[in-house]
């Protein structure tokens, strides 16, 4: 697991790469699904939680209509954490995130595979099939080739064929 120093000055160093680097690198390293631990350069504590934490709130303020926690949603946070018994919120957190990442791909696979098949695609399959036809076609009626015994079976078996019909 790459390892992230937190220093006094509020800089992150990363030990594998041997360089300062930034929250938006550390972003990249979770898309990327790189583990990775920040521990205080002093204590060794671990600061991860809140590394990511500050990721998520550099992410809710770069861009106001990609917002994901409303005022409510926070406010009704506040109010699990204060409760005599907490809900296991985190535990259900991440398994509705979880399925809603898996649909999102299900759901972009489902699209790709849709438009690998549309009308144009088809029709260049269709185009492309045709092309080899023709060549196959033209290519058997030339005179002084000989066909091949592919060209000689297929030939038997498309005359046998139309002899039962």
């Amino acid at each position: 697991m790459r390892v992230i120093r937190k220093y006094a000055n509020r800089r992150l160093y990363d030990t594998e790469q041997s360089r300062y680097v930034t929250l938006e690198d550390l972003r990249r390293l979770i898309l990327d699904e790189e583990p990775f631990r920040v521990e205080d350069a002093k204590t060794g504590e671990d600061l991860t939680r809140t590394i990511l934490l500050s990721i998520i709130i550099e992410q809710e303020q770069a861009d106001g209509e990609a917002e994901v926690f409303s005022n409510d949603l926070l406010a009704q946070f506040i109010r699990v954490y204060d409760m005599a018994q907490p809900l296991p919120l985190a535990r259900y957190l991440e398994q509705g995130t979880q399925l809603m990442l898996e649909q999102q791909k299900r759901m972009q696979d489902q699209w790709q595979q849709a438009m690998r098949h549309s009308p144009m695609e088809l029709m260049r399959e269709m185009a492309e099939e045709n092309m080899r036809f023709w060549q196959q076609a033209i290519g058997r009626g030339q005179p002084g080739r000989k066909a091949s015994k592919e060209e000689e079976s297929k030939e038997e078996e498309e005359k046998g064929s139309g002899e039962s019909s």
